[in-house]
């Protein structure tokens, strides 16, 4: 009766694959195990002592926790009605922000992507925004804005329009936050759209355009399909950044007036470095995280189902 057996030569050769593979990711980790290392010591500390707080109560004395106590700085923050109407106010703020800034940063792109002269010296110029300081920016804005010596009223009063007070007004205020903070990081958008628009395969385009095709519907049909994964994944991008908005806010209506502007971050900060509540202040950081990375992770899975169907 035939028996199957290897050699010791044949084993090791089946085993090489398997071998190899093994070996390949254990190089891999090993070249991004240090920064691997210490990123996680920078986020852990903070994540770690943030949470602790949070369910402790704090001693400004020792500036530690010092009694567990539970759920009970959530339970305030929970019945804090300031809190929820800076939460109101974020989900305001990101409701416009965002579609605005994915809207013009990939039109803008699409307009200087087409070849004409100077297109080249507009593009450096939309990159000046990203290297203004935000806090730079938002004093800016302040003059521009200003409803007695801004430049904007002074615009607006050609036209037949009365001054504006747009740090006075909430609607206005939420308006010129919203009006910063497009100026500032639609050019970010600008530039990945940019990108994304000269990865395009060019033979696409010109098939289009022998056979008859306009542009409206080259844009239509052809390059805004094949650009449905790049504008989720930038949706994403700017979102994690979005959430965060703290220093325009700070520096251009510092909340005002009336809460109108008083985004989470801008919230959370003075509970916590001016009215000294840095437990509850801990627990509305950690419901925010929550907050913000099941939303992440739904857009991720939005933006996955985008990449499978287009």
């Amino acid at each position: 009766m035939a028996t199957n057996t290897m050699t010791a030569g044949e084993v090791r050769r089946a085993r090489s694959p398997v071998r190899s593979k093994l070996m390949d990711a254990a190089s891999r980790w090993a070249f991004m195990a240090p920064a691997a290392i210490i990123l996680a010591a920078m986020l852990a500390y903070p994540i770690i002592y943030t949470v602790e707080i949070s369910f402790a109560r704090f001693d400004l004395m020792t500036f530690s926790a010092v009694e567990f106590v539970g759920w009970e700085n959530y339970a305030h923050v929970f019945d804090d009605y300031r809190f929820w109407s800076s939460m109101r106010v974020t989900l305001i703020y990101l409701a416009f922000a965002l579609p605005i800034q994915i809207v013009l940063g990939f039109g803008i792109a699409y307009l200087i992507n087409a070849p004409w002269r100077g297109r080249g010296a507009v593009r450096a110029l939309f990159i000046i925004p990203m290297v203004v300081a935000p806090v730079v920016a938002g004093g800016i804005w302040r003059m521009i804005l200003d409803p007695l010596w801004g430049i904007m009223n002074w615009v607006a009063g050609l036209f037949g329009v009365d001054g504006l007070d747009w740090f006075g007004d909430p609607t206005l205020a939420m308006a010129s936050i919203i009006i910063i903070d497009t100026w500032r990081w639609t050019p970010f958008v600008i530039l990945i759209a940019t990108a994304a628009l000269l990865a395009l395969p060019r033979d696409i385009f010109e098939a289009a355009e022998i056979d008859g095709a306009n542009w409206w519907s080259m844009l239509w049909s052809i390059t805004l399909p094949l650009l449905v994964p790049i504008i989720a994944a930038t949706f994403v991008v700017r979102w994690l950044g979005a959430v965060k908005m703290f220093d325009i806010a700070l520096a251009a209506t510092y909340g005002g007036p009336g809460g109108a502007t008083n985004v989470i971050n801008l919230f959370i900060y003075e509970e916590a470095f001016r009215s000294l509540r840095f437990a509850e202040s801990a627990a509305m950081a950690v419901i925010v995280l929550v907050l913000t990375m099941v939303l992440t992770g739904i857009f991720l899975i939005g933006t996955r189902k985008l990449e499978d169907r287009y």
